[in-house]
């Protein structure tokens, strides 16, 4: 099965890139879903968990809920038929926002841990 890389770029012979395994594409699939905010896609419009537009929000125990359930709840509805989350942690290190996320790819069983951090 071939899958095109994320971001959208060529390769060395001036193609479409592609991913080498399965599991990056399932990463690349999270972090599509993570980072992008509802009202983004055209065709999709509700697609996405948003974390984007949160990361200029004063850091407050409160915000990483909230955060920790936009993040299940975008797994759920949009990638509950490729992988299922095992755990899940939002904290502040530093100055980013992390978003720690292990789960579960349903089509081999290998758990991936997978950070996300941005700048706050």
């Amino acid at each position: 099965m071939t899958t095109l890389a994320f971001p959208y770029r060529f390769d060395s012979r001036g193609r479409t890139a592609e991913v080498d395994s399965y599991h990056r594409h399932v990463a690349n699939l999270v972090e599509q879903t993570l980072l992008t905010a509802p009202g983004e896609r055209v065709n999709r419009p509700d697609f996405g968990a948003g974390l984007n537009d949160l990361v200029f929000e004063p850091g407050s125990e409160a915000l990483t809920g909230a955060m920790d359930a936009m993040v299940r709840a975008a797994m759920q509805r949009w990638l509950a038929e490729v992988a299922r989350v095992i755990d899940l942690a939002v904290t502040y290190d530093e100055g980013f926002l992390v978003v720690a996320l292990e789960y579960e790819v349903l089509a081999t069983g290998q758990r991936l841990r997978q950070d996300v951090r941005r700048p706050s």
